[in-house]
């Protein structure tokens, strides 16, 4: 961070009324949400939205390695 950030962060939150702590808490999460907002949902035009109906209404494959997989103990379990 420079000086110059620094000083402007200083300024911003004296003007807020707040404590450092609380005013960078409240903006980075303000930012980490716009920046998950993408991934947390989406928009699909009339024509994708019903090929994406159509590939979910497919049954569901058998994966015989990954049916092998889910059967193993887990890793991160300790026994």
């Amino acid at each position: 961070m420079t000086p110059a950030d620094r000083a402007l962060i200083d300024h911003a939150v004296r003007v807020n009324g707040t404590q450092l702590t609380e005013f960078v808490v409240t903006h980075l999460t303000v930012a980490a949400r716009r920046v998950l907002a993408d991934r947390n949902e989406f928009t699909l035009s009339e024509e994708a939205a019903e090929e994406w109906e159509e590939i979910n209404s497919r049954p569901a494959r058998d994966l015989p390695g990954l049916r092998a997989l889910m059967a193993r103990p887990s890793p991160f379990v300790a026994e």
